[in-house]
Order: structure tokens, then C-alpha cells, then sequence
């Protein structure tokens, strides 16, 4: 009996019980070569695959330029860009404009500060000087240079979500005193900003027209109040947008 079992390959010299499996020598071989098998491929493939990560070229992320660090809180809100036909035209602070320079409107940041502004949509950014006053559109915070638009890539877009730091003020220093008021309102016809100017001056004393030529025509701007900081200036403006007749409320410098 032992040696005709050997001869059958069993392992086991007693007969097997009822519900327990034999294992043969040449099935737990052929098993043992199978599972040595899948565990080979799958090194080879784990290693394939770490070697095809490692060598994957990681993508560059392009770094901001260096620069000074911002002064005071970011800005964030849409930009805008101009070009014709205000190149070649005087801008709020007297200069030329010129489209092909760095440089940009804001409504309140005094003139000749210098600012980053980071197109939030592609990361990429530059550096421009405030030379005039805009953009006079709600929600929308600087007007770039046709120059500063093409820096960021946002020329075809026409806008872009920004985010706007102070670098510079004129002078290295601090931002120097300035007085502001609340356009609400810039007409091509005179008796309609009148006709505003007439209904708020009860109420606000202080409201003024200003005219502005624009390649478009001569605008007549009404403005509310005459503030000594940029916080008094923007609480007028939301009290102001709370008045049935006042469409709009900017915010702006007025010198």
C-alpha cells in the first residue's frame, strides 16, 4: 500500500477522509509555478509603471517675477483694457495716453503707483503705473494699457479676473492724503444729470457735475460729497445705492 501510494504522487498514506481535499505533488507544483508566475508580472508591471512615472516630465509652473511686497490689502474684481481712440488722448492726471506703456486706470490709487496685478486665470503677471481714472463700470476695478493687457494675456478676452497689489506709491512712501467723492451717474444730455443732480441735493448737499470729454462726446458726471478717506467714501456709496434713483455709486479720487 505505501509504495503504490508514492507511485500515485499522494502525499498521504490514508485513505482520504470523506470532505477533506488531496493535494497532489504535480498540482501543488504546477500551483506553486502559477502563483510565482502572477507575482513575477506583477513586479514587472508595478515597476514599469513606476518607472514611467518617474520619468514623466512634471509640468513647469511659470513663477511671479520678483518684486517689492504688497502694501496694504490685495484688490480682486474683473480688469478691463483700453486702446483706441483714447490713444493719443489726455489722461485724468494730464499725461498723454499711450497704449503701448505700462501703465493703467484706477479710481481712487493716487496717480504714479505702481501696482501687480495677477491675471487670476492663468497666474501670469505685470507691473504698471496709475496714470487715470476708470474704469467707471460697477464691478470692474482697473482699466490696463492695451501693453499691461498683452502682459497677461487677456486681450482677446477683453476682461479678466485680477487680483491688484500696491508696490510703489509716488515717492517710496506712503499713500499721500486725497480727497474722494461718489460719481452716481455720467450723461451726454445736461438736463438729465441736473434733473439727478436736483433730486439727491436735498438729502446729500454736496452733489456736483463734473464734464468729461470723451472721444464719444462730452459726459456730464454727477458726484456726491467731498470725503476726506477712502472709508467715508465708500460708506456714502452704499448708502447711496440704496436710493431708488441712483442706478450706480463709484467710488473716486478727485485728485
Amino acid at each position: 500500500m505505501l509504495l503504490a501510494s508514492k507511485a500515485s504522487g499522494s502525499y498521504n498514506t490514508r485513505r482520504p477522509q470523506p470532505g477533506r481535499k488531496v493535494f497532489s505533488r504535480r498540482s501543488d507544483l504546477k500551483r506553486a509555478r502559477d502563483i510565482g508566475r502572477a507575482l513575477t508580472l506583477a513586479v514587472l508591471a508595478a515597476g514599469l509603471l513606476f518607472g514611467l512615472g518617474g520619468c514623466r516630465r512634471k509640468p513647469k509652473v511659470a513663477a511671479a517675477p520678483p518684486g517689492p511686497p504688497p502694501i496694504g490689502a490685495p484688490e480682486t474684481g474683473l480688469a478691463s483694457w483700453y486702446g483706441h481712440p483714447y490713444h493719443g488722448r489726455a489722461t485724468a492726471s494730464g499725461e498723454i495716453y499711450d497704449m503701448n506703456q505700462m501703465t493703467a486706470a484706477h479710481r481712487t490709487l493716487p496717480f504714479q503707483t505702481w501696482v501687480r496685478v495677477t491675471n487670476l486665470e492663468n497666474q501670469m503677471v505685470t507691473t504698471v503705473r496709475i496714470n487715470d481714472r476708470g474704469p467707471f463700470i460697477e464691478g470692474r476695478i482697473i482699466d490696463l494699457s492695451r501693453a499691461g493687457a498683452e502682459a497677461i494675456d487677456m486681450v482677446g478676452p477683453g476682461t479678466a479676473l485680477v487680483r491688484v497689489e500696491v508696490v510703489q506709491y509716488a515717492g517710496g512712501g506712503v499713500a499721500p492724503p486725497g480727497a474722494y467723492a461718489v460719481q452716481v451717474g455720467a450723461f451726454l444730455v445736461e438736463e438729465n444729470a441736473m434733473r439727478l443732480q436736483a433730486r439727491l441735493a436735498p438729502r446729500y448737499g454736496d452733489v456736483f457735475i463734473q464734464t468729461h470729454q470723451a472721444p464719444d462726446g462730452l459726459y456730464y458726471r454727477v458726484r456726491v460729497g467731498r470725503v476726506n478717506t477712502l472709508d467715508e467714501a465708500l460708506a456714502l456709496a452704499d448708502e447711496l445705492r440704496r436710493q431708488p434713483e441712483v442706478a450706480v455709486a463709484l467710488v473716486v479720487r478727485l485728485d
